[in-house]
């Protein structure tokens, strides 16, 4: 299960009859997950009306006053996808969960730096030319996963990282 879904369903687990829940609620159920995680998809990559600081987004939450949030309407039920496969071999079955060995993430040319992105975890790295953003964002995911229970992540314990390269084809008009 992804962040962003295990956020979710967390926030409905705690949430009232309107979806309302309080962001302290879902950091104290998700004592596995770093704190600053949790607070980063809450705040800000899962809430419709937070400032635009990432390039993918989940739109599940409206903030209605500090530290509380809404649940909109139409995620207000548990997700009940699988989670998808990411090609032969790659996800173990462990406790009943299937763990994935890829992390995903995306590079845009974005001035004269290249932006990478985690699309499962909240690391966004930069580098100049495209290698050395490739190295940080290698840099950023060991230091983000060095106390990290992979395995609570949904992530074997030797996850690799498919990088997807964005980039605006030029069309003649």
């Amino acid at each position: 299960m992804h962040v962003h879904e295990e956020v979710l369903k967390t926030a409905n687990r705690v949430a009232g009859r309107d979806g309302v829940f309080e962001l302290r609620q879902v950091v104290s159920e998700l004592k596995h997950l770093k704190e600053t995680t949790v607070r980063t998809h809450i705040v800000s990559r899962c809430c419709v009306n937070a400032p635009k600081n990432h390039p993918h987004k989940w739109e599940y939450f409206r903030r209605l006053d500090r530290g509380k949030y809404q649940v909109l309407p139409k995620y207000r039920q548990r997700p009940t996808s699988p989670m998808p496969e990411t090609g032969t071999g790659t996800a173990v079955v462990t406790r009943g969960r299937q763990l994935r060995s890829t992390i995903h993430a995306t590079v845009e040319k974005d001035g004269e730096f290249y932006v990478v992105e985690c699309l499962e975890l909240p690391v966004v790295t930069q580098g100049k030319s495209l290698d050395e953003a490739v190295q940080n964002l290698h840099e950023a995911l060991r230091l983000h996963l060095e106390d990290e229970d992979l395995a609570a992540l949904g992530l074997r314990s030797d996850p690799r990282v498919e990088i997807i390269y964005d980039m605006v084809l030029p069309c003649p008009a």
